[in-house]
């Protein structure tokens, strides 16, 4: 069989063969060709481990892959703005309390919709980036994220009964299946390419950008709703430019960076993988064709068919029966060692986005508490939509930003399973606190529940939003990690979609905010579930990608 190098196509020497057995036979050792090979891969993805450095090609890759969760992250969250304009835009004649407000059905759709493409782009993106090649469906997702941004832009009611919010809805979900494609490749190509020394802090920084996303799209909001202050205040109906303005602004850094994409290498390690896959097909094709040859010389010379099928092939210097064959992904994770930690990375997820999402049905208590929640219906247009972006900045800087970047410059020392364990416990004691004494700390101190919230949204990403999108992509093999990190993000997605458009529905049971109470009681135990389900994952922090899922038990 032969294998290619991280810098040649060349076959193992037999030179090096030879060093090989050597230090086989002083080990006590018995080594076939097919454990030569394997022990010669692992040696050089060590090599390549030991001599990765920071390079230009390394900081290319990381900006393209923290300007795209970014992108992501504005694209995801500026539509809680666009949402607010479209109500001025569309309602602005309602009668009362309805009176500049989209009802709440068209609300969840255009909110939803991204979440419901990032599921579907996570899975088939994911699988594809195994498939066809990590860098070449990256580059497809950010196309198909750039399009879909400027239809959006140009959404509008078509014909009778498919209005503005339908159009809307249905460009954001192919929007969202474009954005789904970056979590599990940008995760495997960092992962791929970094060193075992800084591969986490490389992961959880690019993961990290999407903080900077979250606060740009309210930064985005104001400068446009301030250029044309003077014509929405004459005429609200000018808010219609805005908000087209505000979304197409979302693919300017997906074109900034759209070359560089495409220009992209696979990382050495699939490389690797891919070539070490493509050989050993040839090999099972070689034993094919070489048993059909000897099957058909048998029969010529009248030899029983069945007994040649059994007889054993001598191996030669150019071919060799034994052939050691890779697990299939159904293979792989049929046994409950491995099962249990894709598994564990999932229900993490899962459980982390419900609150993820679901304490943001909070933050208009907070905007409200600091101030910058406006009237609705008695203040100017672009005053409410600038006060209540001006929230939305405190809110992103209070805990979600800084948590970010405490989880980037901690994981490497700490671990990622300690952050995940501490962000979980913390989240499940806080949600007890505020979901059992709600109405009391709202009633007494305001600012005690600020306070807490703040809590929250810090040990949220110094914690498990940070760690759930690190872990998949170390803890799996080469050939599914794309694979097992779209399956794990896709059920954190499920999770916002449970919480979005679920618990959205029900926190006004009883009045006004009188059921979340509640729902933030029912977020602890999901805190608890993600606290448990993180004992199935094993700590990564230290270890080579193989040494993590020992590359030994891909093969039978």
């Amino acid at each position: 069989m032969s294998f290619h190098n991280s810098s040649s196509a060349a076959d193992i020497s037999e030179i090096e063969k030879a060093r090989f057995v050597d230090d086989a036979a002083a080990s006590g050792l018995d080594m076939d060709k097919r454990d030569l090979e394997l022990l010669q891969r692992q040696r050089e993805l060590e090599d390549l481990d030991n001599t990765t450095k920071t390079n230009w090609e390394m900081i290319k890759k990381l900006t393209v892959c923290g300007v795209a969760f970014l992108n992501d992250a504005y694209d995801m969250f500026a539509i809680n703005i666009v949402a607010m304009m479209l109500g001025f835009v569309y309602y602005h004649d309602a009668p009362g309390s309805a009176q500049n407000t989209v009802p709440k059905k068209w609300d969840t759709l255009i909110k939803i919709a991204v979440q419901i493409g990032c599921l579907l782009g996570q899975l088939i993106m994911g699988r594809l980036g195994d498939k066809v090649g990590r860098t070449t469906v990256y580059s497809a997702g950010l196309m198909i994220a750039i399009v879909t941004t400027i239809a959006s832009a140009f959404s509008s009611s078509m014909v009778k009964g498919f209005n503005v919010f339908i159009v809307l809805f249905i460009w954001r979900v192919l929007l969202g299946f474009g954005i789904g494609s970056d979590y599990p490749l940008t995760a495997t190509i960092v992962s791929e390419y970094a060193s075992v020394h800084n591969r986490g802090k490389l992961i959880a920084a690019v993961f990290s950008c999407q903080g900077f996303g979250n606060v740009m799209a309210p930064i985005v909001g104001i400068i446009v709703t301030a250029c044309f202050k003077s014509s929405i205040d004459t005429d609200v109906l000018n808010l219609d430019y805005v908000w087209r303005i505000i979304i197409g602004i979302g693919c300017v850094p997906g074109v900034a960076t759209l070359y560089w994409r495409l220009t992209m290498e696979d990382s050495k390690r699939f490389q690797l993988e891919t070539a070490k896959a493509a050989a050993a097909t040839a090999d099972e094709e070689m034993l094919r064709e070489k048993l059909l040859a000897k099957q058909q010389y048998a029969e010529g010379r009248g030899i029983e068919a069945s007994s040649v099928a059994h007889t054993p092939v001598e191996p030669t210097e150019t071919f060799t029966p034994t052939i050691r064959r890779a697990k299939t992904f159904t293979q792989y994770f049929s046994e409950w060692r491995h099962l249990k930690v894709l598994l564990g990375t999932s229900i993490a997820w899962f459980a982390l986005d419900v609150a993820f999402y679901g304490i943001n049905l909070n933050s208009s208590i907070v905007i409200d508490a600091i101030g910058f929640a406006g009237d609705i219906k008695n203040d100017k247009p672009s005053k409410f939509i600038i006060r209540n972006c001006l929230g939305n900045i405190i809110i992103n800087l209070l805990g979600s930003v800084p948590g970010y970047w405490i989880a980037v410059f901690t994981i490497e020392r700490l671990g990622r399973i300690k952050i995940q364990l501490m962000g979980f416990a913390a989240l499940t004691v806080l949600y007890i606190v505020l979901g059992f004494a709600y109405h009391q700390i709202l009633d007494r101190s305001v600012a005690g529940f600020i306070v807490l919230f703040t809590c929250a949204q810090l040990f949220q990403n110094f914690g498990p939003n940070v760690t759930t999108f690190v872990i998949p992509g170390e803890v799996f093999p080469t050939r599914f990690r794309s694979t097992a990190h779209g399956i794990s993000a896709a059920m954190g997605k499920l999770g916002a979609i449970v919480a979005q458009g679920g618990f959205m529905q029900l926190k006004d049971i009883g009045g006004k905010n009188a059921f979340i109470d509640r729902l933030l009681q029912i977020f602890a135990l999901f805190m608890l579930i993600g606290f448990f389900v993180t004992f199935w994952i094993p700590e990564s922090k230290g270890k080579t990608l193989e040494e993590i899922c020992d590359e030994s038990e891909e093969y039978y």
